[in-house]
């Protein structure tokens, strides 16, 4: 690891935040974010979503510190800070959704190293639940587990579902994977959408405040997906609705006007995972951790309430090897 840029002037997280620069099994180089603090009561796993960074979760950084918990977060490969693979640094693209999971066992790496405080949790977002529950499945040694909008279905029109996945992946075979799908172009969409009735956020301070973000460092913008991303991602998602679940004490929320992941597809999941739970907060959008100051207290009480009552089964772990 080495020291990294973080950007704290636009970040809104605690004091003494660091980042770091990391290396992934295959070269690639990530970034991570960390917000610590020497009386935790354990360190969560903030997984963002796609076209996330570091600096956007600095509230939550805060949230979690007045909770008594330190966060770590990361730049995924083609995020924030991390390697692009493309010439179009903004395109959102990924070659394999697995890809993720070496991103994964490389903040878990870091993660052993800065011997950052037990228990260890996980918030995932929208992609991010993705990644972790992927993660989970595949050891990642949590205690528990929350997931704000996990992207386990995309809602698509009818008429596209079942074309989208084969379509994508036939111009994926024929070399333009790299291309915007069609109409997910070459616009940053919190930079574009109006906020009267973008996906995202009911309130306007927090969609305000990603615009500065981003404006202050355009360095950080990410535009639509590849057709190689969505075809990834539909793919990733079919198989992890299907997937047998872990035994991890798990809680789901979803906005009532949720517009991007598909509903029916975490409450599928959610009914299967043994002993986990969904909240539907009314009014909330994709974005509940962005979501006004009523929404954003309850996401952090419940998650912080998970925390403290799951067992503490892995309390003996052994995580710094």
């Amino acid at each position: 690891m080495e020291e990294a840029p973080l950007f704290a002037e636009i970040a809104r997280g605690p004091e003494g935040g660091r980042a770091f620069f990391l290396t992934a099994e295959d070269g690639v180089r990530l970034r991570l974010g960390l917000w610590t603090r020497t009386d935790a009561r354990g360190t969560v796993f903030l997984l963002p979503g796609r076209t996330e960074y570091v600096e956007k979760y600095g509230p939550a950084a805060a949230d979690l510190a007045r909770r008594g918990y330190a966060m770590v977060t990361i730049d995924w490969r083609g995020q924030g800070l991390a390697d692009r693979a493309l010439a179009d640094r903004a395109a959102g693209h990924v070659a394999r959704f697995a890809d993720y999971q070496r991103d994964m066992r490389a903040m878990i790496a870091a993660a052993r190293a800065l011997r950052l405080p037990l228990p260890w949790h996980m918030i995932g977002h929208s992609m991010g639940g993705a990644i972790g529950l992927r993660a989970l499945a595949e050891g990642f040694e949590a205690h528990a587990a929350v997931f704000s909008a996990p992207m386990w279905g995309i809602v698509l029109p009818a008429w596209k579902r079942p074309l989208a996945q084969p379509y994508c992946g036939v111009l994926r075979a024929l070399g333009r994977g790299h291309r915007y799908a069609p109409g997910l172009g070459a616009e940053c969409y919190v930079l574009t959408a109006p906020f009267e009735d973008n996906f995202l956020t009911s309130d306007p301070a927090m969609y305000d405040f990603m615009r500065r973000q981003l404006r202050a460092r355009p360095e950080l913008v990410i535009n639509g997906p590849s057709y190689a991303w969505v075809h990834e991602a539909l793919t990733e998602a079919r198989a992890l609705r299907a997937m047998n679940l872990p035994e991890v004490p798990a809680l789901a929320v979803l906005g009532s006007a949720e517009r991007i992941v598909e509903r029916s597809a975490v409450e599928g999941v959610m009914a299967r995972w043994p002993g986990g739970r969904l909240e539907i907060y009314e009014g909330a959008r994709h974005e509940v951790m962005m979501e006004g100051e009523a929404h954003r207290r309850r996401f952090f009480d419940e998650a912080a309430a998970l925390f403290e009552d799951a067992p503490q089964r892995l309390k003996t772990i052994s995580v710094y090897r």
